[in-house]
């Protein structure tokens, strides 16, 4: 495309600037008629005023030059009776007329016919004839040459050298963005490795570019998520199926006797599935956005207040301290009360459940700018750097380590989903062995 426009737009202008020279050198040599003409009829003027009357020989010293500059010359006096005159075959078998114009004959033979006055009297006249409206000479043809030369060589260099800039700019984008289709081709195919190494001095380029190994990072890792979430449910599903099937079938068979004791546990198995599937219809509301709200005004002091004295007997079992800081504001907030202690209550009890023994829980409540910040922070065993960005996920649950403590994954989930209602926003920092952070900002 760049070479086709700058081809045509090179021609174009050249065709204009050749026209423009043509126009423009036609008028001055029409100019330079005109002036010759002139002196033509000033010389008869002068000749007749010398001698006072024509002769035969009146024009001779102009026939040189008119041969020479193929014209024709006749002297007529006041009656309109040739005095003198040349042959205008003469200047058609000129062979220099053969060169300029092409074969003789072809031009048309026209004149004009000027008055030679002389005291406001007409004392002659004289034709001047020629077989083309404007005529050349040699270095008139020399000079139109190589003009026309010049512009066909200027447009031919500038063509080359469009071309190479075009094909050096062009290759800039064309390798990178069919690079960036190829990545595509093959992430649509599943091949979730391929990346892009090609730098651009083109800033939409490397933005392309970025964009498609975002893609390709965002899409491996979703894929890892699907993985370990079906592997995750599997789980979860099929370890509450097993205790039930074995020890129903060890009932059945008499190897296990059937006491209260027993059916109480099987109970709790059918529980602990009941309630994963009870999260799951949850999150399936969140998604299809079947949840209400019952917004009421909502004081996040009492309600901290109350979540953190909830869990202080579960705490002190594990010899957990909790500390509940709050600032002196009423921090009184538009929210569903219920879902809210929801979210705080999964928040309090993961870092009591993730905590050591004799650790630390601490929630504070502040304000910072027009933001009120909840702060639930711990000294437990922490998140791995790479699990942080999935810890969201439905069903994701870090590494086996924290699989370990029970829980089935989705509490935060439903807990970030609950947040987005209230149009507020959770991030979480946390080190490995140190502790985590989770901080709630609500506007």
């Amino acid at each position: 495309i760049l070479i086709v426009c700058t081809i045509v737009a090179v021609t174009l202008s050249a065709l204009f600037v050749n026209i423009a020279m043509n126009t423009t050198f036609n008028k001055y040599m029409t100019d330079v008629q005109k002036q010759r003409n002139e002196r033509i009829v000033q010389y008869f003027t002068d000749i007749y005023k010398k001698n006072g009357k024509w002769s035969s020989n009146s024009g001779d010293e102009l026939i040189h030059e008119a041969y020479m500059s193929n014209y024709c010359l006749t002297l007529l006096d006041e009656n309109k009776n040739m005095v003198w005159g040349m042959n205008p075959k003469d200047i058609n078998n000129n062979s220099y007329t053969h060169t300029m114009m092409g074969e003789a004959g072809k031009g048309v033979y026209t004149t004009k016919t000027f008055n030679i006055n002389l005291d406001g009297k007409t004392v002659g006249y004289v034709i001047v004839g020629q077989y083309y409206a404007v005529l050349l000479s040699e270095q008139d043809i020399n000079f139109k040459n190589s003009i026309n030369k010049g512009i066909a060589v200027s447009t031919i260099l500038t063509v080359l050298i469009v071309t190479g800039i075009s094909l050096v700019i062009s290759k800039q984008f064309s390798r990178p963005i069919k690079e960036v289709s190829d990545i595509s081709a093959q992430l649509s195919k599943g091949d979730l490795e391929v990346r892009s190494n090609i730098k651009s001095n083109i800033i939409e380029i490397n933005s392309l570019i970025k964009s498609i190994n975002m893609l390709g990072e965002k899409l491996k890792g979703q894929d890892l998520l699907r993985k370990r979430l079906i592997s995750d449910i599997s789980h979860e599903i099929r370890t509450p199926l097993n205790i039930l099937q074995n020890n129903l079938e060890a009932m059945i068979d008499g190897i296990l006797p059937v006491t209260i004791d027993r059916l109480n546990s099987l109970d709790e198995e059918v529980i602990r599935f009941g309630k994963l599937l009870n999260n799951l219809n949850s999150l399936k509301q969140f998604d299809t956005e079947e949840v209400k709200l019952n917004m009421v005004s909502v004081s996040l002091k009492e309600l901290l207040s109350q979540v953190c004295e909830d869990f202080y007997t579960l705490a002190k079992e594990k010899n957990i301290n909790i500390y509940f800081k709050a600032e002196e504001n009423e921090f009184t907030i538009l929210g569903d009360i219920d879902k809210l202690k929801q979210v705080f209550i999964n928040l309090i009890s993961n870092s009591i459940k993730f905590s050591k023994q004799n650790g630390n829980v601490w929630v504070n409540l502040k304000q910072r700018d027009d933001k009120v910040m909840i702060e639930i922070r711990d000294d437990g065993i922490g998140i791995k750097k790479e699990d942080l960005p999935y810890i969201f996920e439905r069903l994701y649950r870090g590494d086996k380590s924290r699989q370990m403590i029970s829980g089935n994954g989705i509490g935060l989930t439903i807990a970030k989903k609950i947040l987005d209602l209230h149009l507020a926003s959770i991030e979480v920092d946390s080190e490995e062995n140190k502790g985590t952070i989770f901080t709630v900002c609500f506007p």
